[in-house]
């Protein structure tokens, strides 16, 4: 009689990690900052109508890295538990930390749950109270870190979060943080990056309102001056 076929969880396990960070790896880069008014999140992106940056919700934004159709997918679950959360309870209580939290929760889940895992990695970042940020980056097995001034997701995210902590010791106006973050996207690339091609927006506490706003084309070409 023949032995059943056994593989252990430790090697199943690294053979997900291998196959998600593969994915990710392949996808684009995806900067964010902080800057003197809040956040300002940049992306390699030259399709106008498939976005990696989005509002998630009034002082909260998130970002993909990896396939698209997964990331996007967890953006949507995203809007729907801040709204849920915002009319059960009060606007407040949607925290950028919440959920962050929800997201690595589901991510840990579908990671050791799961045959195949998410080919995804996000950041989920907000504006808090008495001018602080927050930036939470989750991996495709729900692990989450906090970061402090700059995070960095898909494509040679190592790399480029060396070159920024080399060069960002603080938080600046928006134009020297565009610089600082485009320098360090096209470190790795060895060649410009086109305007036309990037996705660009803020979380500005000085507006009213709703703090996400996308840069249009003369925006960005009126900051880099």
């Amino acid at each position: 009689m023949a032995l059943p076929y056994y593989v252990s969880p430790e090697l199943i396990m690294q053979d997900k990690a291998e196959y998600a960070k593969k994915g990710i790896a392949r996808g684009r880069s995806t900067v964010a900052m902080e800057y003197e008014h809040g956040l300002v999140l940049m992306a390699d992106n030259p399709s106008v109508s498939l976005n990696k940056i989005s509002e998630i919700y009034d002082h909260i934004a998130f970002a993909g890295a990896g396939k698209y159709s997964e990331f996007e997918n967890l953006r949507k679950a995203g809007i729907r538990h801040a709204d849920m959360k915002g009319y059960l309870y009060s606007r407040e209580d949607v925290t950028t930390k919440s959920l962050a939290n929800a997201y690595s929760q589901s991510l840990g889940t579908i990671f050791s749950q799961e045959i195949k895992p998410l080919e995804v990695e996000i950041l989920v970042v907000g504006l808090g109270e008495h001018d602080t940020n927050e930036m939470y980056r989750i991996s495709f097995d729900g692990s989450i870190f906090d970061e402090r001034l700059v995070a960095v997701i898909g494509g040679r995210s190592e790399a480029i979060m060396t070159h920024l902590k080399q060069h960002v010791d603080g938080r600046r106006p928006l134009p020297a943080a565009l610089k600082e973050g485009l320098e360090a996207l096209e470190s790795v690339g060895h060649q410009g990056l086109l305007l036309q091609n990037m996705e660009i927006a803020v979380l500005d506490r000085r507006r009213p309102g709703r703090k996400f706003k996308r840069l249009s084309q003369a925006e960005l070409i009126e900051l880099s001056g």
